[in-house]
């Protein structure tokens, strides 16, 4: 259960690492197994590459090794992530995370020659990111396969967070054995687990980190498990209320609720409506009901 990191902000805008540090602790103490730091939850996208590399440290020196951390990184101009990623110090990483380039929608062809010089060029291994909702272009599986097929041991795995049912079956039917498919989605989570995915990059886990470590370990063990079909029932509520405004609109609202960080977003998101801060609140008291210690 891999958790994609919010970034808080204070009143002004400005980072507010003493609720970072809160969360970071959060995470680790629910049970989560890695984090993925500055993705797309975090709203990397607001924050320019001095904030980004200060907040990738500072996590870093928060977890002192103590789970495993996989930094985003990503960008739709090949040559200046690849040069963004070689001046990168990746000390206290284990993996980049790295999405679709977006906007400028690629062929397959430049899907798969992106991802290519990526992990030429890393010295860490790459997870792919898929998220067509987001980048307006999807990775076919047949990319997604010739990319974990001709570079094993530098493109370990994908957050698969198209939707698409039929296609990451594929994906995880043809993929080589040391490739992992992760679900970029927490409502679809435990159902991909039964089709053979081995865990989420979630953004629930944010606020409740031990019920999403409980559902994806039980779901592990047992993906018929009624223990992980009653969690993740008792979540579902939530997970849709959360994304009704837009990622991560609904979370910090949800952060904000539970106390771990301030609802405050840089433009150009903004906080939820009245009408969906309101049905995340019936959304957590459904899930801390069925959950009593996940908070």
């Amino acid at each position: 259960m891999g958790v994609a990191l919010a970034t808080p902000f204070k009143s002004d805008f400005s980072i507010d690492y003493e609720s970072l540090a809160r969360l970071v602790e959060h995470q680790i103490n629910g049970g989560a197994d890695y984090m993925v730091v500055l993705a797309t939850t975090s709203e990397a996208v607001t924050l320019n590459r001095r904030e980004r590399a200060e907040i990738a440290r500072f996590v870093a020196a928060q977890v002192a090794g103590r789970i495993p951390l996989i930094l985003g990184m990503s960008g739709n101009c090949t040559e200046d992530l690849t040069t963004h990623i070689e001046e990168t110090d990746f000390t206290g990483y284990s993996a980049i995370l790295s999405v679709v380039p977006y906007y400028n929608k690629p062929s397959q062809e430049g899907i798969y020659r992106h991802f290519k010089a990526v992990a030429e060029t890393s010295p860490v291994p790459v997870v792919l990111y898929n998220v067509p909702s987001r980048t307006g272009k999807n990775m076919e599986a047949a990319t997604t396969l010739r990319l974990a097929t001709e570079l094993p041991g530098k493109i370990i795995g994908i957050k698969e967070a198209s939707g698409n049912m039929e296609q990451i079956a594929a994906i995880i039917s043809d993929k080589p054995e040391t490739f992992h498919v992760v679900s970029g989605d927490d409502a679809l989570t435990l159902q991909l687990i039964r089709m053979g995915a081995e865990g989420v990059i979630s953004v629930v886990g944010n606020a409740l980190p031990a019920a999403m470590s409980r559902l994806v370990h039980t779901a592990l063990t047992n993906p018929d498990s009624i223990e992980a079909a009653r969690i993740n029932a008792s979540l579902q509520t939530l997970d849709r209320a959360l994304f009704a405004d837009g990622n991560p609109s609904g979370l910090k609202c949800l952060l904000s609720q539970m106390a771990l960080a301030d609802d405050v977003l840089r433009l150009p998101l903004v906080p939820v409506t009245d009408k969906t801060r309101a049905a995340i609140a019936e959304g957590l008291k459904i899930a801390l009901n069925h959950n009593p210690s996940a908070n």
